[in-house]
């Protein structure tokens, strides 16, 4: 689960392509079309810069494997206005439709750049992996036809470096602690790649090439809930004691 086209590349863009290594099928959900962003290209209009996004998350998702890819209309920047309980019941109408085995998302901290948006995907996706394999949430998805579907890891994607506007606020930030650490020798080059295609956000690319460059050969992510009771230390990959179910 995501917030705005291009995240799926600058953040998850290795778990994505060692998931299709494995076989696995893979699923963007994108909650926003990015149209607050101050990066917009050749963009006319917000109209316009949403045409231009979408298109640019499809060539991304078509370099980094992706089964399906999705991107929503909630209003960029502003997610933390949208009613909590209708972006959990969004996300858990799409976990019950989908049925994924693995989940990953932002730790609430809001990734490397603290995003509030970030934030809020995270908090509602948490809620969400938890509701939807239980009936008592949202009984109309279930007499709509769907089933409860309670899905098995849930991961928080843990950045190892901040870019903020505001140096107080990243110096006061607590971190995501990681417990999985995804090697991406074979991937680093497509990862910079796929987030080449969001050609509107060029600027952001220059701007942190050099640190993003520095941890590039890895992402990390923390197993926040699991079916299996566990010692954390015992997760040794994204899908590490997960059955077909």
């Amino acid at each position: 689960m995501t917030a705005h086209p291009d995240d799926e590349s600058g953040g998850f863009a290795g778990a994505l392509m060692t998931a299709h290594e494995a076989g696995a099928e893979t699923y963007i959900v994108c909650l926003t079309e990015g149209t607050a962003a101050s990066n917009r290209g050749m963009a006319e209009s917000n109209e316009h810069l949403a045409e231009l996004r979408r298109g640019e998350f499809a060539d991304a998702c078509k370099l980094l494997k992706v089964t399906r890819g999705e991107v929503l209309t909630y209003p960029d920047g502003k997610l933390h206005e949208e009613s909590f309980q209708t972006l959990a019941a969004l996300i858990v109408e799409k976990i019950r439709t989908l049925r994924p085995h693995v989940i990953l998302t932002f730790g609430a901290e809001g990734g490397a750049n603290l995003h509030r948006d970030h934030c809020m995907v995270s908090l509602a996706t948490t809620a969400a992996f938890h509701w939807a394999g239980r009936a008592f949430f949202f009984p109309e998805q279930l007499s709509g036809g769907l089933a409860t579907y309670a899905p098995q890891k849930l991961y928080y994607q843990c950045s190892p470096f901040l870019v903020v506007k505001n140096e107080a606020e990243g110096a006061m930030s607590t971190r995501c602690p990681a417990s999985l650490s995804l090697d991406l020798a074979k991937w680093e080059d497509l990862k910079i790649q796929a987030f080449a295609q969001h050609r509107t956000q060029s600027p952001i690319l220059e701007r942190v090439r050099e640190t993003y460059a520095e941890h590039m050969h890895k992402e990390q992510y923390l197993l926040a809930y699991s079916r299996i009771v566990q010692e954390i230390s015992a997760d040794k990959s994204l899908f590490d004691g997960v059955i077909d179910d």
